[in-house]
């Protein structure tokens, strides 16, 4: 799991390489591609591919939904750590990697919420151990 959701190592991916994956902006699309989704950009880059955007398109109505179901506030820092444990997955399944702008489900936002929780509980454990 990233240590640092801004700039971390993924993979390996299905054909055993590891990709570089670096935060480049989070922001509403609703003025941009007249979407009311949060929109988080990373680019991610392996030895011999060219670099790739992936932006992640986090649908407010689910955010919102899951903002309810879990207790955590919908905060800038949240959605960018969805978005990079979805990109993880992506990453390792190979799942939507042929995409540009890729639109979580439900679903998929729960799953990645679990994850960044668990992440995070376990970071808070290794701290009361040492």
């Amino acid at each position: 799991m990233p240590e640092n959701y801004r700039r971390f190592v993924a993979g390996p991916d299905p054909f055993g390489r590891t990709w570089q994956v670096e935060f480049r902006w989070l922001q509403t699309a609703i003025s941009i591609r007249h979407s009311d989704t949060v929109d988080v950009k990373f680019i991610v880059w392996t030895e011999a591919e060219e670099k790739q955007e992936k932006v992640l398109a986090l649908p407010d109505a689910m955010l919102q939904e899951l903002s309810k179901k879990t207790g955590h506030p919908v905060t800038d820092p949240w959605c960018m750590k969805l978005a990079a444990m979805h990109l993880k997955m992506m990453i390792e399944t190979w799942q939507d990697m042929d995409k540009n702008i890729i639109t979580l489900t439900a679903q998929e936002l729960g799953e990645a919420a679990a994850t960044v929780k668990t992440v995070e509980m376990d970071r808070r454990q290794e701290a009361l151990q040492d």
